[in-house]
């Protein structure tokens, strides 16, 4: 696939376009800040955007709201945000169903895992949702007034986490020890107890993730 990168870290940008290329991918730009990175996107049309969190001209969270625009102006975009932190201001924001595309959100140390990062670019590509599980410990501590996750249950509370993840039925029933229709059924009792009702399990589902996020 066609692969546009934002990194501001020289080594770092190279690293990353030295290991798409070596998984097949081909990268017709790498730029080092937010503000090259919608250029580039016009000009190539690519079917990812890999892009860090902190880069110039602020040096703050620039990537990532140049992701959440893209996000918008580029519905069939996949967009893959790389972070050393989790930056939480913007990220709701980017893993809402503004787009069509897929999207993720990764700690920069989970490239040390090449397997899988590499399966987590393909994933984004085809249009799933991929969450660093430290992403979604770290969103999972803001707080809001209301809580509609309050009548969740433990476990139902257990699989949403899961879900928020990125991770399949098959892959959440794995992971619990239970059959494949006890998961549907948890999250059948998650969609009803926060009011999700009707539209594409899809769609819900990343609903129910967000619900999550914006605690």
């Amino acid at each position: 696939m066609r692969i546009v990168v934002a990194e501001d870290s020289v080594l770092m940008r190279a690293g990353l376009v030295g290991l798409l290329e070596a998984f097949g991918h081909t990268v017709p730009a790498a730029v080092g800040d937010a503000v090259a990175l919608p250029a580039a996107v016009a000009e190539h049309g690519p079917d990812l955007v890999l892009t860090d969190v902190r880069m110039p001209p602020g040096n703050t969270d620039d990537g990532l709201r140049a992701a959440v625009a893209l996000r918008d102006a580029h519905p069939g975009l996949a967009v893959l945000v790389l972070s050393q932190h989790a930056a939480t201001a913007y990220a709701a924001e980017l893993l809402g169903p503004a787009g069509r595309g897929g999207v993720g959100y990764l700690l920069k140390d989970r490239i040390g895992e090449v397997s899988e990062f590499a399966d987590a670019v393909v994933r984004v590509a085809a249009g799933e949702t991929v969450i660093d599980p430290d992403v979604v410990r770290q969103l999972l501590t803001r707080q809001r007034v209301v809580d509609p996750l309050d009548a969740l249950t433990p476990r139902e509370r257990e699989v949403l986490t899961l879900m928020a993840e990125g991770r399949a039925n098959a892959s959440i029933a794995r992971e619990l020890v239970v059959g494949d229709a006890a998961v549907a059924k948890h999250i059948g009792n998650i969609f009803a107890k926060l009011g999700l009702t009707g539209g594409e399990d899809g769609h819900r589902r990343v609903l129910a993730v967000l619900s999550y996020l914006r605690r």
